[in-house]
């Protein structure tokens, strides 16, 4: 699914009710009521395919603890910073205006700055030749002390709280409670973790000014923890002119998670990915995303329970890797342009 279905050039865009705020169902994890979860979870999957987690077992502590790393990274000078650019596996740092995920209503790229931690996969495995695979890019130890160990732990928390989620999914999908586990899927994902700083700039979609641009998630599920600072946007329905936007609250201590492109044509279009967007209002607003994708080689393909004569596939088989590839070349800067930063 492209992100192209906006309004006119340059984020001439309708005013729309901007001020709106969403409401979510929130799925506990800890609940023993697994028919209820499924219940909560379809619905907002039919609906708009955004809703929260609580009670998914990673402390408050812990988390407060992989945010305050985070900003201790990003307020580093920019020449450290830059020293960790990403490479072509998507790990490491990304500048300010790096990402550009709605160009017909952006003017340039996000108000944003990032850092990609993926699967850790040594140099010379056999598995570190494929995309998205292969060492991770660090700050030094004595830069960062506890940096590389407090990510790496929360890569492995944040993986089992995305496996629970799609235990629901599954059931919600009419499909065995494991589905999602077998090993060409979560059992070997690609998960990839981004620490996000949007600088205190002001977004005006009418200037096509915007701290993240329009865009739904590439892959299966992501999990998103968001300091108290609101910003992030849901767009119900894209097709609608205009499109009405509405905000999504900040849930302390909870994630808010929501459906990838993949995972809508996995199921047949039937669960939706959503087009979010982050608006900054001048204040600085920090968040933490896991993106949680299938292993490389598995193969997106209708599944069983999500297509009949009337409701034939959409969509053709695609590998996960090819599929995911293009979506990240579409959308981010060659890496050509900092050169001269590196010299």
């Amino acid at each position: 699914m492209e992100n192209s279905n906006h309004q006119s050039k340059n984020g001439a865009e309708a005013h729309t009710a901007s001020n709106k705020v969403s409401v979510l169902n929130c799925i506990d994890l800890s609940s023993p009521d697994i028919h209820q979860s499924v219940s909560l979870l379809k619905q907002a999957c039919l609906d708009c395919g955004f809703f929260y987690v609580i009670n998914h077992g990673i402390s408050q502590e812990f988390m407060d603890e992989v945010f305050a790393q985070s900003k201790r990274f990003f307020s580093l000078p920019l020449n450290e910073k830059m020293k960790l650019l990403r490479n072509e596996k998507h790990r490491g740092y990304t500048p300010l205006l790096d990402e550009l995920l709605d160009p017909d209503n952006q003017v340039h790229g996000d108000y944003k700055e990032g850092y990609y931690i993926g699967v850790e996969v040594p140099e010379g495995d056999l598995e570190s030749d494929k995309p998205f695979y292969g060492p991770n890019v660090w700050p030094a130890a004595d830069v960062l002390p506890g940096w590389k160990e407090t990510m790496e732990r929360f890569h492995r928390e944040a993986l089992e709280v995305a496996k629970a989620i799609a235990r629901i999914i599954a059931l919600a999908l009419d499909l065995e409670i494991d589905f999602f586990e077998r090993p060409e899927m979560l059992g070997e994902p690609i998960s990839i973790l981004r620490l996000l700083h949007y600088e205190g700039r002001i977004s005006d979609p009418l200037k096509g000014l915007y701290g993240a641009g329009a865009h739904s998630d590439y892959g299966l599920i992501t999990l998103l923890a968001t300091d108290d600072v609101m910003g992030l946007q849901i767009c119900k329905d894209k097709d609608a002119k205009p499109q009405i936007w509405e905000y999504v609250p900040p849930l302390k201590g909870g994630f808010i998670v929501n459906l990838g492109d993949m995972l809508e044509r996995w199921s047949n279009c039937i669960f939706k990915s959503t087009l979010h967007r982050v608006l900054v209002n001048g204040q600085e607003r920090y968040s933490i995303a896991y993106f949680v994708e299938p292993s490389h080689d598995c193969l997106v393909e209708c599944l069983p329970t999500c297509k009949s004569e009337q409701n034939p596939a959409r969509f053709p088989p695609i590998k996960c890797t090819t599929y995911l590839s293009q979506r990240y070349r579409d959308t981010h800067a060659d890496l050509n342009l900092y050169k001269k930063h590196q010299t």
